[in-house]
């Protein structure tokens, strides 16, 4: 299958406010092509974005953001309300956003699936780079053994956050994989509201072997390209 069934669009750097709708925009294209009979399965869209930290309307999140407006704006850093589900995280330059804008229905797709289907996407894509990607049954994402640990038993540190909504069984949001960000920025908040527990990248983690975003970004749209038409075959 060609990418034209599942094209990507990189939107660059842009802030939060106007990629959200950028979203919306594409989420409405998908929605007519299905209701036109158009064979589409949807589009990937990719985005750094400003500093910013992202809250959900889930009851108590806003207790998890730890820093005074003062320190926010010395950071430059916005807050910004946001609809997908789970608690509250950080994206910025350096950090490799991915919006997959996916009917649903056409891919057969369950929601549960599809989380999982992210999660795999950056497990296969970071694989090759010495890194053993891991599931956490209590916490959706992606973690990694910290390179500080790997002789030892240290915990975990989370790579890459997982927030999605689904309306009209198309998706919306989607994942953000810690390339070269500021893991300082993460102290403003308690990341996904899972206190005490450590948040890393892939500089961090690999060093001087750090990819470069583009390859990172082809890396993983391209896992998450063949998982979801791989899933789609006949649809």
């Amino acid at each position: 299958m060609s990418n034209e069934r599942l094209p990507t669009i990189d939107l660059g750097r842009m802030a939060y406010a106007p990629a959200l709708e950028a979203q919306r925009a594409h989420h409405a294209d998908v929605l007519g092509a299905r209701e036109a009979g158009l064979p589409l399965l949807g589009r990937i869209l990719t985005v750094e974005h400003d500093p910013v930290i992202t809250v959900t309307p889930r009851p108590g999140v806003a207790r998890h953001l730890l820093a005074t407006l003062e320190l926010l704006v010395s950071h430059g850093v916005e807050v910004c309300d946001t609809d997908r589900g789970g608690d509250i995280t950080y994206h910025g330059p350096g950090q490799l956003v991915v919006y997959p804008i996916i009917d649903l229905k056409r891919t057969g797709i369950r929601v549960v699936d599809y989380v999982r289907l992210l999660e795999q996407a950056v497990i296969d894509a970071i694989a090759p780079l010495g890194l053993e990607g891991k599931r956490d049954p209590e916490a959706t994402g992606v973690w990694v053994t910290q390179a500080s640990d790997r002789v030892g038993v240290g915990p975990d540190a989370k790579i890459a956050a997982i927030g999605v909504r689904v309306r009209k069984w198309i998706t919306l949001h989607g994942l953000a994989l810690n390339v070269r960000t500021n893991l300082d920025h993460f102290g403003l908040i308690v990341p996904c509201g899972l206190a005490g527990r450590a948040v890393t990248s892939l500089e961090r983690e690999l060093s001087e072997r750090c990819p470069p975003m583009d390859a990172v970004r082809a890396a993983v749209v391209g896992a998450l390209r063949q998982l979801v038409l791989e899933r789609a075959k006949g649809a």
